[in-house]
């Protein structure tokens, strides 16, 4: 595959309007084609980002030869009837966080993706960012010690529209999936695992999601992680790391763009990402590079982690008796 790879998106939303920006940064991509269930929405996500092939179905999109890889970024309760028909259609996919609703459907589209020998990837744009890359350096190289905490928040007050995909049951909105998988699914990278015991309180909003929630993470190894996330409190999006020997605290960690180290208290090393793009292009990047190699999934975010973090995430809603309805 030495010519460009050729991208189609799959939901023209708020988020595909970012990632298709992003992508015009790598010479060797191209968006080649567009679905949405409307025409007109399609045409005009089209024209707007120079894309020769607008289709008013998703069908249509997935049939176009000319289209590698597609890029889902529909809501999350349509992601496994979107990515199966994607994989059945042979197509490459990265899709948006949450993968899915629940793990269940994520383990449906692993085995099929693995069972046809087609690409998957789960499009956690956070693991791929030149500061996250800095920050997994640090703790590689041992700089902090060995890790024994991680605090992490997340907290947006959103505007209250219950009908929207935030608070919608229907669309599986709520705080864990939207912005709370930031924090699982980063705590994980961390600890290169799931957590033994969890410990959690949410408060469940008029519609019937979460809108907050705290949690504890225990593990085998003495380790321990408090998170926070919310959609009607606004807080810091920091995390900070804690070793034996120092700690690495990352402000806005979820697009992280400085990272500090410091070492019994003294900041030794901090570092600055000053790239003008957001930093979709680098899991646009890595899904490339995967597909040039014959590779059907990630190193870097393997699927077998995001079915662990969606097993986490599941728990987490045991514990809160939420469900959605179609569940």
């Amino acid at each position: 595959m030495n010519q460009k790879i050729k991208w189609g998106i799959l939901g023209p939303g708020r988020i595909a309007n970012a990632f298709a920006k992003d992508l015009a940064h790598l010479p060797e991509a191209q968006i080649v084609a567009v679905g949405s269930r409307s025409e007109e929405r399609a045409a005009e996500f089209a024209l707007k980002h120079n894309i020769p092939n607008a289709y008013g179905s998703y069908e249509a999109l997935i049939q176009d030869p000319n289209v590698d890889i597609i890029y889902v970024a529909t809501p999350h309760s349509e992601h496994r009837e979107n990515v199966l028909a994607c994989l059945l259609g042979g197509k490459a996919v990265i899709c948006e966080k949450s993968f899915t609703v629940n793990a269940a459907e994520l383990e449906e589209l692993i085995q099929v993706a693995r069972e046809k020998q087609v690409f998957l990837m789960e499009a956690m744009w956070t693991r791929f960012l030149p500061t996250i890359h800095k920050v997994r350096e640090w703790l590689a190289s041992g700089a902090i010690g060995d890790v024994r905490m991680v605090d992490v928040r997340f907290g947006n007050r959103a505007e209250w529209i219950p009908e929207s995909r935030l608070f919608n049951p229907t669309l599986a909105g709520g705080t864990l999936l939207d912005v709370g998988i930031y924090c699982v699914s980063f705590i994980s990278m961390i600890y290169g695992t799931q957590p033994s015991t969890i410990q959690s309180l949410a408060h469940i909003g008029t519609t019937g999601v979460d809108e907050e929630f705290s949690a504890l993470f225990g593990y085998e190894g003495r380790q321990t992680a408090n998170l926070m996330a919310a959609l009607r409190i606004k807080t810091k999006h920091e995390t900070i790391i804690s070793g034996t020997e120092g700690e690495i605290r990352v402000p806005s960690f979820w697009n992280a763009k400085t990272a500090e180290l410091s070492v019994y208290g003294k900041q030794v090393e901090r570092f600055e990402d000053c790239a003008a793009p957001i930093g979709y292009m680098y899991e646009a990047a890595e899904a490339m590079r995967c597909l040039r190699e014959g590779k059907i999934e990630s190193d870097m975010m393997p699927l077998d982690e995001s079915l662990g973090i969606m097993r986490t995430m599941d728990a987490l809603r045991g514990g809160w008796g939420m469900k959605y309805p179609s569940e």
